[in-house]
């Protein structure tokens, strides 16, 4: 999407959307609340697994689907476990932002951008993926379409109009009395259309039928209704189990509809630590919050950048510099699942265009053994798994306040860490570390 300020919810959209679901939609989410063991039930694969955000339009020169897939024994051998595509669907072209416009503007829910390939090409992608152990998850795009897609002349009251019955760009406020953004390229989807509901679901539905894939990230998740999203789960979860990501970290999307959300504040407090402007404390502070806030069963996407940071806000370098590794280190064995972001593992070191071609500097993949050895840690260890399947975390005394040092431990097998969070070597928790440097052992 354009810049944003996700991390805050719409919360006054949200609630709006909730109170005009139809009496239907309220039985079937109580029905469905109630059916809902205790503990969420993530799919067993996703109980170790690592996440892999994948850009197909600068992955690669082509920037195809065929062109990609050569890189999938490499992504396999680092360890991942899920790839998430970003959009792959055809963008629209009126209004369309830059030369070859963003992603996340919709023109066809069950069609292939032909910048990326065909279907077919996608297919194969997903068959090869799963050979290799690995499952997919596709970006979808709930909130918005693009201004040519066809439902805006086929169902134009399954869209949201201005005060004189107009669809209009979608409008996008962090806060009630934040400043608006226009997103000019989409127009916003109206969830109080009954009809809207079966036709998103059923274009979801096309992907698990059609592509196999295993799961969905979904865009902006706070804005629509959260009993949409109680139901898709449903529907999508009789065709085949599912995982689903949610942009978001609305707590009660962990209820029935997503497996995981966003957990913006590590990402911002990784920055500032990095920057030498917080240290352990900081650390302890979010993870105090996160405890009193998210379920355990909840999965918590940990991260050092995505998409949206890196396009939008600034690079691993920019933000890192020569912090990165440590930083990486902290978000792939605190509690919660590691997301890493194509490029990451050559050294992402500048702002990816996101409406033009700008494939990535790949530089054969420096840091490619500090994730291979982070992300098969996580899939052999169970101290490191995700949710209700991962260890306790138990803060540990180092002696030294500029080393932060921790345990994560499941029964008898544990995983020990100590980070340097400052620019000069230290010593703390029994280990000499260099500046930024980190130690791990585990059993």
């Amino acid at each position: 999407m354009t810049p944003l300020n996700r991390r805050h919810a719409a919360l006054a959209l949200l609630a709006a959307g909730l109170s005009a679901c139809t009496t239907a939609r309220t039985t079937a989410l109580q029905h469905n609340m109630t059916a809902t063991p205790p503990g969420f039930a993530h799919v067993p694969w996703s109980h170790q697994a690592s996440i892999y955000e994948v850009n197909v339009r600068q992955y690669t020169p082509e920037g195809t689907f065929i062109a990609f897939e050569a890189h999938l024994p490499r992504l396999a051998a680092m360890g991942v476990g899920i790839l998430w595509f970003m959009p792959i669907q055809p963008i629209g072209v009126q209004n369309r932002k830059g030369g070859l416009g963003s992603y996340y503007s919709i023109r066809d829910y069950t069609a292939v951008n032909p910048e990326f390939g065909t279907l077919a090409d996608f297919q194969r992608l997903v068959q090869r993926a799963h050979a290799l152990g690995m499952k997919v998850i596709l970006d979808w795009v709930a909130n918005h379409t693009a201004w040519d897609h066809t439902w805006v002349t086929q169902h134009p009251d399954w869209y949201k109009k201005d005060a004189s019955g107009k669809i209009h760009a979608y409008t996008y406020r962090a806060s009630p009395e934040a400043e608006p953004e226009y997103w000019t390229d989409v127009v916003g989807l109206d969830y109080r259309a009954p009809a809207l509901w079966p036709a998103m679901t059923e274009a979801m539905a096309f992907w698990l039928r059609e592509a196999d894939i295993d799961g969905f990230r979904c865009d902006v998740a706070s804005l629509v209704p959260t009993p949409f999203w109680n139901q898709a789960r449903v529907a999508l979860d009789a065709i085949k189990p599912v995982f689903m990501l949610a942009e978001s970290d609305a707590v009660d999307l962990h209820a029935s509809a997503f497996d995981m959300t966003y957990d913006w504040k590590l990402y911002d407090t990784l920055k500032l630590v990095a920057k030498g402007q917080a240290g352990a404390a900081a650390v302890k502070a979010w993870w105090a919050n996160e405890q009193a806030i998210y379920p355990r069963d909840a999965y918590r996407m940990r991260y050092t950048a995505n998409h949206d940071s890196n396009s939008w806000h600034g690079h691993d370098a920019e933000f890192y510099g020569p912090a990165f590794e440590a930083m990486a280190v902290l978000a792939a064995t605190l509690p919660g699942m590691a997301l890493v972001y194509s490029g990451q593992e050559a050294g992402l070191d500048r702002k990816i265009a996101f409406f033009e071609k700008d494939p990535i500097t790949w530089r054969q993949w420096p840091l490619a053994g500090l994730y291979t050895r982070l992300l098969q840690l996580k899939k052999s260890q169970p101290a490191l798994g995700n949710g209700l399947e991962g260890g306790t975390l138990e803060w540990l005394p180092s002696g030294n306040e500029a080393v932060l040092a921790f345990r994560r431990q499941r029964g008898a097998r544990q995983v020990n860490v100590a980070v340097n969070l400052s620019a000069t070597p230290q010593t703390g928790a029994g280990q000499k570390l260099a500046a930024w440097g980190w130690h791990i052992d585990s059993n």
